[in-house]
Order: C-alpha cells, then structure tokens, then sequence
C-alpha cells in the first residue's frame, strides 16, 4: 500500500481514530472504563447532545450556523416540565392543572421548537438576515420569553421539580432490559431521530436541496430550486429537534429552570464540525455528527472518570475545534 493511500485513508477516517485513541489513552490509565457501566453513561449523556447536534447540522450544512439552539432546548425543558409535575407537589407551576396525558406537553415542546425554528427560517430567508446574526437576535429573544414563563405566577423564578414518574422514566431515566446490560430509553429515542435525519438527509428531495444550498446557493436557485422555502423548512425542523432534546433533557434530569440549555449550541457546533460538516457548507454525515458528539463525550465523561481536571478538558475540546476547523479549511482551499 503506497504511502498516499495510507495517508488518504487516515485523512477520511480522522475523526474515528480520534475517538478510539481517546478510549484507548483513558483505559490504558483505568481498565474500568472500557466496562459496560461507563459505555451506558457515555451513550446516555451523549443521547440529548445527539439530537441537538443534529438539528444543528442541518443549519451548516446549508451554509449557516444557529445561536438560538440552546435557548430553545431551554425554554422547551420549562414548557413540559411546567405540565407534567405530580399533583401533591407543594410548588406546582399550574396547581389547578389536572394530569395531562405525558404526550400532549411533549407535543407542544416540539411544535414550540418548530415554531421559533420557523420564525428563524423566516428571518434568514425573507429578511435575508446573516444566520450569525439571526439566530444571535432570536437566541436573546428566546431567553427573554422563557424568563418571563419562568417566573410567572405563583412559580416567580423557582426551580420546576416534583416531575411524573410516567414522564422522567419514559423520557429521561428509564431502560429496557436490567442492570448493566439495560439500554436506556433517550439512547433508543435518539437513535430513532438519527435513522430519521440520516434518511431526510439521503433519500429526501429536502436533503439534496439541503446540500446543494449550501453548496452554491446561486447555482441552488438557477437550479430551481426554491431556496427559501427549503431554509424554512430546514430551520423549522431543527427547532423541532431542539424541542424534543429539551423534553429529553427536563425527563434526564428531573426537572428543569430557565437557564437550562446554556451555550449547549456551541457544544453542539463543536461536535458537527469535528465529525466532519463543512464550516462552509455542502458537506455533512449523520455517522460523522454522530462520532462527534461521542468524542466529547468521552473528552467530557473519560476525562473526568480519570480525575482530569475541568480546566484541562476545556483546553483539550479548544484544541480539537481549532484543529478540525483548521483541517476542514485546508480541505475547501485544496478544492479550490
């Protein structure tokens, strides 16, 4: 095998021999952490981050970027958990409201997602707003309406706990199977969302526009293809992701406040653009999204399992984002 075949097969394959050498480096330090307890709680925490990778993804593949993720994930965590608290709660954020059933406020979390996701769509495509830009303003806006649920009365800013055992087992902490061979439920949920999004993205009329937008959004439009309709759609369908991560996310932890969801978007960018999607657009796999998140997954988990400390994690996760940038721009100028 000749030395540029070699070097072909590392550069495609780069963030795969990340993630491994990442496992392999913290269980050579502790054995343990290549057992099944840690492989659980690596794919549990990395479930929430997975969807909302993935509805970022969307956005940059097209060219764009989305501020507002984590704001969304936020507001939407507050929405269901505001609904969904047992009725002998001393602090109920609706005390005369009677037990809904688990699917209407997970419904309305994601349509709410979906409409904010909308309102984005609207303003890049319409108003043609830079999406930097956008998605900043909407991303203050959205903060601002959740505060203002948040501290509604009788709650007045007051963490939302006391959550229904049907909702947090379903959608947060419950498994199939027992012990530590059981799978939890939020694993399978974004596994089902991945399968989704991977088929949206290949078989879909919207995901080959998707690409071809964020390709060359000129030759997109003298293509005919209509470019706003598809931007709407793409960044409604993301805000429905951030929506369902924040359902996830209020379930996993038991509850939720109006600053959950804080800069989870810059994790989230972070993770898409290490497994692979183009800060420039055009270029984007679900599998790459997906080995993303569990890098720093396993930065954030395996780091600490070993007793590293947060300040070094930080600079490690700085590291790889500059450098997989960096790779990812080498890449474009080549082409050029």
């Amino acid at each position: 095998m000749s030395a540029r075949r070699i070097q072909d097969i590392i550069t495609q394959n780069a963030i795969y021999i990340v993630l491994v050498v990442l496992i392999i480096g913290i269980a050579i330090y502790d054995p343990s952490f290549i057992g099944i307890n840690a492989l659980r709680d690596v794919l549990n925490q990395s479930a929430t981050r997975t969807i909302i990778a993935l509805g970022v993804a969307f956005i940059l593949i097209t060219g764009g970027t989305d501020l507002s993720a984590g704001r969304m994930v936020g507001l939407t965590a507050v929405i269901s958990a505001s609904m969904l608290q047992i009725q002998d709660y001393p602090r109920r954020f609706f005390p005369g409201l009677a037990d809904l059933p688990v699917i209407v406020p997970v419904l309305l979390a994601i349509a709410v997602g979906f409409l904010f996701g909308m309102i984005n769509g609207l303003i890049v495509a319409k108003l043609r707003v830079p999406p930097f830009i956008a998605t900043l303003g909407t991303m203050v806006i959205i903060y601002g309406v959740n505060s203002l649920y948040f501290d509604m009365d009788p709650n007045h800013s007051q963490p939302i706990g006391g959550l229904r055992p049907d909702f947090t087992k379903w959608w947060g902490s419950g498994s199939i199977g027992s012990g530590q061979y059981s799978i939890p439920y939020i694993v399978i949920i974004a596994l089902i969302v991945a399968v989704i999004v991977w088929v949206i993205f290949n078989k879909t009329r919207l995901g080959k526009n998707m690409y071809a937008i964020g390709g060359n959004e000129q030759a997109a439009k003298v293509s005919g293809i209509n470019v706003s309709r598809n931007l709407i759609w793409i960044y409604s369908i993301a805000g429905a992701l951030y929506g369902l991560a924040g359902v996830m996310e209020a379930a996993r932890t038991g509850g939720a406040t109006n600053n959950y969801g804080n800069m989870y978007e810059l994790d989230a960018i972070a993770a898409c653009v290490v497994g692979g999607v183009s800060t420039t657009g055009g270029i984007g796999t679900v599998p790459g999204v997906l080995t993303g998140v569990l890098i720093f997954t396993v930065i954030n988990y395996g780091l600490t399992f070993i007793g590293v400390s947060p300040n070094w994690q930080l600079i490690i996760k700085g590291i790889i984002i500059v450098a997989a940038v960096a790779f990812d721009m080498r890449k474009y100028a080549n082409k050029k």
